[in-house]
């Protein structure tokens, strides 16, 4: 993945550097015109927040804004690099940085009895750092379905835009031990991963491939500057952002393929149960091996809202 992006980079550069020589130019007021390719530099800032199997809003758990909850918001930042035809279709290389986190504890107000009951039993949290590297491709509608030269008019100074892409990012879902000590939780193999009982469950990678899709606006300052406010959900191909998907195993096997350090921690954080539910009958512990502990059927994600500043490089005065 890394050598298709650096590829594409390649063809980016070598396309928009030889555009000169035979560039026409499109005016973008009386002052101003752009040459056919213009090309913008930016860093972003804003908000990011995931869905996974852990926390979420009281009741049945759902997907996007059903188990959307605010409290788990965090920053992130980034750099982008946008190439755009006439102010149409564009495509950008972009680095996005931030940190992920959800937690059972979210559901610590829940009235027994709920249907909640057993997420909340669960007791489970995951934080983790997101670094990604995308090329996302992103259309205007308002300038490729309007001719404002033919109206005798302006482009006017915002545009909303479509955009759609795939990147590249790295994970490393964390949580912390009964004694407040921060640990990785893939090494663990919590659910299994890799062990040969559970040959359906492979060990994930840490690295992996994301699909981001959204919608933004985009206004012109100036000539020169522009800002963004934009939406973007990433689509994933992993259910383990969170270290948490499918059943729980037999919490003897860790015996088995764990050193001691990470068999303590794996006994602990497997199993975090608090045992509301079943007080006084343990057949109906819902930790015993094969009991629901995640949702294989739904995958994570997460997504950001940014604004982004960006100065523009292709403008040039007409007089």
């Amino acid at each position: 993945m890394k050598k298709t992006l650096v590829f594409i980079a390649s063809c980016l550069i070598v396309l928009t550097t030889s555009n000169k020589a035979t560039a026409q130019y499109y005016f973008l007021n009386d002052n101003y015109y752009y040459n056919d390719f213009t090309y913008e530099l930016g860093a972003s800032f804003g908000a990011i927040n995931c869905m996974t199997d852990l926390g979420g809003k009281p009741g049945v758990g759902g997907k996007f804004t059903k188990d959307f909850i605010i409290g788990t918001t965090h920053s992130n930042f980034g750099a982008y690099f946008n190439v755009t035809y006439k102010g149409i279709v564009g495509a950008r290389l972009e680095a996005t940085f931030g940190n992920v986190s959800a937690s059972d504890d979210q559901l610590s107000g829940v009235n027994f009895p709920d249907i909640a009951v057993a997420r909340k039993d669960r007791n489970l949290s995951f934080q983790s750092e997101i670094n990604e590297y995308a090329l996302i491709a992103e259309f205007h509608p308002l300038n490729a379905f309007i001719n404002w030269r033919e109206k005798d008019m302006d482009p006017p100074r915002f545009s909303p835009y479509l955009m759609a892409g795939v990147g590249y990012f790295s994970f490393n879902p964390q949580t912390t031990n009964n004694a407040g000590d921060v640990v990785d939780l893939q090494p663990l193999h919590t659910e299994g991963q890799g062990f040969s009982e559970y040959p359906d469950r492979k060990e994930y990678s840490l690295s992996q491939v994301c699909y981001p899709v959204g919608l933004g606006v985009l206004y012109e300052i100036s000539p020169m500057i522009k800002v963004r406010a934009e939406f973007a959900y990433r689509f994933l191909d992993t259910d383990y952002l969170d270290d948490v998907s499918t059943n729980y195993i037999d919490p003897s096997l860790f015996n088995k393929y764990l050193s001691a350090r990470d068999l303590n921690n794996a006994q602990q954080l497997n199993n975090r149960d608090l045992g509301y539910n079943y007080v006084g009958d343990p057949a109906n512990a819902p930790y015993v091996p094969g009991r629901k502990r995640g949702d294989p059927t739904n995958n994570d994600s997460y997504f950001t809202f940014n604004l982004k500043v960006g100065i523009m490089l292709g403008a040039q005065r007409i007089n």
